[in-house]
């Protein structure tokens, strides 16, 4: 018999993360502690177990998103579900997800508009289970970097026009360099914050970038880069790294210095090449849709995959407004924190 649980020994659920062969850092304990110290984020943590053995057949790491505290936040409130839920191989996994997203869903409770299921690996194994429990899978594109070789690999890869843009960004004096300290964080999050307003975009608060430093450093889970030139910094890129994939989260640049996102790529890949695994560029949209990164990080070489994602919508009026919300946003640009 398979009973779901709020509460798993947490070594447990780390040796099953770590065992599983999609296993990533967003279904860790440890995630679970940088979004608990966040602020207006509450994870969900829940697992299936075969009561008999005590065995973990299955984990879903959730974190729910609230843009404001009270009833904005309510309005604007999402559930995001990154790089899981994780099971079993088999008959017996299928059915704990089923069972896990089902008690899930109770467990919401009505907390979130929608569930969005970001995918980092292929789902085909689980999409029948998804859809018949209402999740509809939309096609999401990424780009993968082999990371295992050397780093003059990595740039035959890269096409001409990125290759020059790394080498004037060189000689214009860009330098790339990993924060010395929490202090930096400030200087990091204010640069990201910059391009998330012009791209009218709403940003998590710098709470969540000051918990993963707390969290994830001493582990070596994360890495800050700042870019700076003549002492000011112009870039930032903020990475997730877990079993030898890295992971692009949060990224940054002062809108009038050219070739500053060029830098901070190149400097990482070289960097973690012959060290790390994968780079995971961390999503390039919808393939019939608009995405203005998306030729930039086509440019690098890496493998263009369609992991896609699933969506459930929980509260059909809410999105409706929350759409509303976002386009206003967009379009007047101001700041009313509706999320994406």
């Amino acid at each position: 018999m398979i009973e779901i649980t709020d509460s798993v020994d947490r070594d447990k659920w780390e040796n099953f993360v770590s065992s599983c062969p999609e296993g990533n850092i967003f279904q860790t304990c440890a995630m679970a502690d940088v979004y608990r110290s966040t602020k207006n984020y509450e994870p969900i943590s829940l697992a299936a177990i075969e009561q008999e053995t005590g065995e973990v057949l299955a984990v879903l790491q959730a974190v729910i998103i609230r843009d404001a505290p009270g009833l904005v936040g309510s309005i604007s409130s999402r559930s995001i579900i990154n790089g899981g839920p994780l099971f079993v191989k088999g008959k017996k996994g299928l059915e704990a997800l089923e069972k896990l997203l089902s008690y899930y869903e109770k467990f919401l409770n009505n907390r979130a508009i929608y569930t969005q299921i970001r995918n980092y690996f292929d789902t085909e194994n689980s999409k029948t289970t998804l859809d018949s429990l209402g999740y509809q899978y939309e096609p999401h594109l990424n780009y993968l970097i082999n990371l295992n070789r050397p780093s003059k690999e990595i740039w035959g890869d890269i096409h001409k026009p990125r290759r020059k843009g790394i080498n004037r960004a060189e000689k214009v004096g860009i330098e790339v360099r990993k924060i010395k300290s929490q202090d930096e964080i400030k200087d990091c999050y204010k640069v990201i914050e910059e391009t998330y307003k012009n791209v009218r975009l709403p940003l998590a608060d710098i709470s969540l970038l000051e918990s993963a430093y707390d969290r994830l450093s001493d582990s070596g889970f994360i890495d800050f880069y700042l870019a700076i030139l003549e002492g000011d910094v112009v870039g930032s890129r903020v990475v997730l790294k877990y079993k030898g994939l890295v992971h692009d989260w949060y990224a940054g640049s002062k809108q009038e210095i050219n070739y500053v996102n060029e830098a901070v790529v190149w400097h990482m890949l070289s960097e973690y090449a012959d060290k790390e695994k994968v780079f995971d560029f961390g999503g390039a949209g919808h393939p019939d849709k608009p995405y203005g990164v998306r030729e930039f990080k086509k440019r690098f070489g890496g493998e263009e995959v369609n992991f896609g994602r699933y969506k459930k919508i929980h509260s059909k009026a809410r999105d409706e407004f929350m759409k509303s919300g976002l386009k206003i946003y967009k379009t007047v640009g101001k700041y009313v924190n509706i999320g994406i």
